[in-house]
């Protein structure tokens, strides 16, 4: 991996945060298949700020659309 590729990772805190969401949603998210994809360094998680991107786009629904129900 490239240095200029590199990113600041985020916390659970700062996705929460960002997101509008609870910290304990992304916690249990994992068991479920749910939320954006992570790294496990150490015992710490963290996210990339474009795998939090990738899944808030995913979440999107479109009005008249079947995932709309």
């Amino acid at each position: 991996m490239k240095p200029e590729t590199i990113t600041r990772l985020m916390t659970r805190d700062e996705v929460a945060e960002t997101c509008g969401i609870s910290k304990r949603h992304l916690e249990l998210a994992p068991s479920r298949r749910e939320g954006p994809a992570f790294l496990r360094i150490g015992r710490s998680v963290r996210y990339r700020p474009t795998d939090v991107a990738a899944w808030l786009e995913a979440q999107l629904v479109r009005p008249g659309t079947e995932r709309d129900r």
